[in-house]
């Protein structure tokens, strides 16, 4: 629910600035959130899909890899610099300071820290808790499932590091009021 009011500000400034950057943001957070649905899909427990936070305790013990790209997924989400997620959220934050709206960008902000100690919270857990003797268990990937997880997680670093490519695009439409 965050991204989508993180996208309503972009758009809300009706600008080309804001547009592009709403559109930059619908880009990257749609490759990050293809990605960590697709790692979420391999993370099982001895009933099927880990869908209990506790049951993600110790993943990076038993799957570092899954864990890892899980890890920098999440810090995306959270918008942490380097990613695309930080990309996605400055641009749509200048555009709306550009416009007068800086009251709103600053209740954003805190939205998006509150938002990232949910985040961080996922990390903590599996990097820093001891798994379960029936704790959670990766299963071996389909070819559209690694597909989509290694094209997510290449494009929200690729986003993140160089997304000159990107916001050019975005960019590029002619948006008329």
């Amino acid at each position: 629910m965050a991204h989508a009011g993180f996208l309503l500000v972009g758009s809300i400034t009706l600008s080309d600035e804001g547009l592009s950057g709403t559109m930059f943001y619908l880009l990257a957070y749609g490759f990050t959130t293809i990605a960590a649905f697709g790692v979420v899909s391999l993370v099982r427990t001895g009933e099927g899909e880990a869908t209990h936070l506790s049951q993600w305790a110790g993943l990076a013990k038993r799957s570092p890899v899954v864990a890892g790209v899980f890890t920098f997924l999440l810090l995306a989400l959270a918008g942490i610099p380097l990613t695309s997620g930080f990309v996605g959220k400055f641009v749509v934050f200048a555009a709306a300071v550009q416009q007068g709206m800086a009251p709103l960008v600053v209740i954003a902000l805190v939205a998006s820290a509150v938002a990232a100690f949910f985040y961080l919270r996922v990390i903590v857990l599996m990097y820093f808790s001891e798994p379960a003797a029936d704790g959670p268990t990766v299963s071996v990937p389909g070819a559209f499932t690694t597909v989509a997880i290694t094209l997510g997680a290449a494009m929200t670093l690729l986003l993140g590091v160089y997304p000159a490519f990107a916001l050019d695009w975005a960019g590029s439409g002619q948006f008329v009021f």
